[in-house]
């Protein structure tokens, strides 16, 4: 199997159990109705694990532009197979929204909140604020950088890695995901925003494309920016994109600042 095919297969897998257990929780008629947030962001994290245990030998299971990115940032990983990456993690991701939706096919049509449906496939902030959303995002990404650097320099027993990767996630979405759905992943936004776009989901509504660069962008720099701060903090490499992502990171949070200060 390719590198790309597996980067395609892990993140399907990751939005089928994902995704799946959005609509289970959201969509009308769900046994798993109401079952709240706590249900979404560990099912998140062991889809997470999943689809590094079904891809991890293959492709390194990034599942993840921002990863993909952050790691060749790093020089972890090389720049060329970068967009084949991207590319395959993005149409991964279509598939698995694709593949969520055909699996509740009887529910779309029983729930009538559209943003409950789009929330099936991507995310939505809790309150709407670019700036502040984006530093959100970011920061979130930071740290499923760091901490995925933090556990590759740490050795543990034979298949245990994905738990603990699966875990990394989770103290995400618990900790810092309440703000707007913890995309930290511009797959596992784009691709089933896409999905909803072109599919003929019964009383779907817009796909909210107005939002839906800020869990692109707001990881890649966020995810760049936790590679490089490994690198400063642990290697003592300081590097010109260290410096870059720094000063975007700290106007990104100075413009949040600015702009809440002016909502209150």
């Amino acid at each position: 199997m390719s590198v790309y095919l597996g980067e395609l297969i892990g993140t399907m897998l990751l939005i089928i159990f994902g995704g799946g257990v959005v609509g289970g929780v959201v969509l009308k008629g769900s046994k798993a109705e109401n079952s709240g947030w706590i249900v979404i962001v560990a099912a998140w994290g062991l889809s997470v694990a999943f689809a590094v245990y079904a891809v991890g030998n293959i492709s390194g299971a990034h599942i993840n532009p921002a990863v993909t990115i952050a790691l060749a940032s790093a020089g972890e990983f090389s720049w060329d197979l970068v967009p084949g990456y991207i590319l395959a993690q993005v149409l991964g991701a279509a598939i698995g929204g694709a593949i969520v939706w055909i699996h509740y096919l009887p529910h779309w049509k029983n729930t009538e909140d559209q943003a409950a449906k789009l929330a099936v496939f991507c995310t939505a902030p809790a309150i709407r604020s670019n700036t502040a959303n984006f530093v959100s995002e970011m920061i979130g990404t930071m740290t499923l950088t760091l901490g995925l650097l933090f556990i590759g320099a740490n050795k543990f027993s034979d298949g245990l890695n994905p738990l603990v990767v699966g875990g990394l996630i989770m103290v995400i979405g618990f900790g810092l995901g309440g703000t707007t759905g913890f995309a930290i992943n511009p797959a596992r936004d784009f691709g089933p925003r896409l999905a909803h776009f072109l599919l003929p989901i019964s009383g779907k509504g817009h796909s909210d494309w107005a939002y839906s660069w800020i869990p692109i962008a707001g990881p890649i720099v966020g995810g760049v920016l936790g590679a490089q701060l490994y690198l400063a903090l642990f290697r003592s490499e300081v590097t010109l994109t260290f410096w870059i992502t720094v000063i975007i990171a700290v106007i990104s949070v100075a413009m949040a600042i600015i702009a809440d200060r002016k909502q209150s």
